[in-house]
């Protein structure tokens, strides 16, 4: 590897390391405003959050709601994740505001996200990998 190969891939990792370490340091009040942004865009603004936080608590479920107060929580794991993921995990979340089942009319309402289909898929994947390492 050459001098200029090696800084070149020096800093794809330092920036690849930065933009982890931003993704991780998200506020809660990001996170509000992040849904209120994706609420606006694939719901018309009908999901309307009350707060939206990180949990430690939650290791089988990516996030949940209470319809009630219009609270949404996210597991911290998703940190580490894609933003699209998150953002699927969170717009799911919102739909659960607007309809709390997982029948035709939810499923009416995420069908708008882009990439709905990757994201389940990076989901399902990550839900495998944790079920083999805790089986080992």
């Amino acid at each position: 590897m050459t001098r200029a190969e090696e800084a070149e891939w020096v800093d794809k990792m330092v920036r690849r390391v930065l933009a982890g370490e931003r993704r991780r340091l998200r506020s809660d009040d990001d996170l509000l405003e992040r849904a209120r942004r994706l609420s606006a865009r694939h719901l018309a603004g009908r999901a309307t959050p009350s707060a939206v936080r990180w949990v430690d608590n939650q290791l089988r479920r990516w996030g949940s709601c209470t319809p009630e107060d219009g609270s949404i929580r996210l597991s911290r794991r998703l940190t580490q994740m894609p933003d699209y993921v998150i953002d699927y995990v969170l717009l799911h979340e919102l739909a659960h505001l607007i309809e709390p089942g997982h029948g035709p009319a939810f499923h009416a309402l995420m069908a708008g996200y882009p990439k709905l289909e990757r994201a389940e898929g990076y989901l399902e994947a990550a839900d495998a990998l944790t079920r083999d390492v805790s089986a080992a």
